[in-house]
């Protein structure tokens, strides 16, 4: 791979099928789940995935002793609330995380020649893998870059905006196309739409038409002039903000936030949620604002000085 080499605090996340337009073939989910695994694992072989996206976690994470053991810890995600702690678990982990692929295309989605050949089951095995490898994405505590350099077709499209920021050229192309032979991007079309909205990604998936990525509502990819050179040079400047100028566990904290409160719709309250998620939201930024990094983050703000983070 020529890509450009990336901080102590950063990884790539490889999708590596180029001679097959980067298809998600089962060896190839394999190895994306592998590799998500081990970027998010200590050294004594524990998995460090932000806990599921429940409001009601909260709840455990502002019980979490002051000196816990790691295995308290471990158990209370209180590595998620603790610098010091993730220092300590996540020690030689990345950050934050660059998927990318090679060639003209990102990713043309499932291999349709492996699938065709399937039985039932292994078909069912190739999905669930698939949609296990979004929610570790989705679940990492170190922050997913796409790097969308080409055309990102079904499971791809799906892939690429399953990361945190997607980044692509103003004319990349995203497409939902399985209607044309029969088979409407169910899957796919779950995080299109919870991104793009229900009414845009409908559109995408009955008519099953290319996309550009300018073309894309509410600014979810980012874009860029379509050039290689304007490309990278703002992947590299997402990447040393990320890896060398921000602390990872507020990141972390503030994705699992983010996510959870996003999911608040208010139930027995009625409404949209918002004033439920307001109200949660605010005992995180109260449990966060203790946390050792936001309070160097106060401190250096005040004092006008470039602050010294402990994750």
């Amino acid at each position: 791979m020529s890509w450009p080499k990336l901080p102590a605090k950063a990884a790539y996340l490889v999708l590596d099928n180029p001679r097959q337009r980067n298809a998600l073939s089962l060896g190839v989910l394999k190895s994306l789940k592998e590799q998500l695994i081990k970027y998010n694992s200590s050294r004594d072989g524990k998995q460090l995935f932000l806990p599921r996206f429940k409001p009601s976690l909260l709840e455990k994470l502002e019980k979490s002793p002051h000196k816990p053991s790691y295995a308290t810890y471990h158990k209370q995600h209180g590595w998620l609330v603790d610098p010091h702690m993730w220092s300590v678990a996540r020690e030689d982990l990345p950050n934050v995380l660059v998927l990318r692929s090679e060639g003209p295309v990102f990713s043309s989605g499932h291999d349709l020649k492996e699938i065709s050949s399937m039985n039932r089951g292994e078909v069912s095995e190739t999905f669930a893998l698939c949609a296990e490898v979004m929610s570790l994405i989705r679940r990492s505590p170190a922050l997913v870059i796409g790097v969308i350099q080409g055309l990102a077709t079904a499971a791809g499209a799906q892939l690429a905006l399953t990361t945190d920021l997607p980044i692509a050229c103003a004319s990349t192309q995203f497409r939902l196309p399985g209607a044309s032979i029969g088979l409407p991007c169910t899957s796919p079309s779950t995080v299109l739409s919870r991104r793009l909205g229900n009414a845009f990604t409908y559109r995408m998936l009955a008519l099953a038409e290319p996309v550009r990525a300018d073309q894309l509502p509410g600014g979810v990819v980012e874009t860029v002039a379509d050039e290689e050179a304007a490309l990278e040079k703002r992947v590299a400047e997402m990447v040393e903000k990320l890896a060398c100028r921000t602390a990872g566990q507020p990141q972390a904290l503030g994705k699992w936030a983010y996510w959870t409160q996003v999911g608040m719709q208010g139930g027995d309250q009625g409404g949209d949620g918002y004033e439920d998620a307001a109200k949660w939201a605010a005992r995180v930024m109260a449990l966060h604002a203790k946390c050792a990094d936001a309070e160097e983050g106060i401190r250096s703000f005040i004092e006008k000085r470039e602050p010294e983070w402990k994750s």
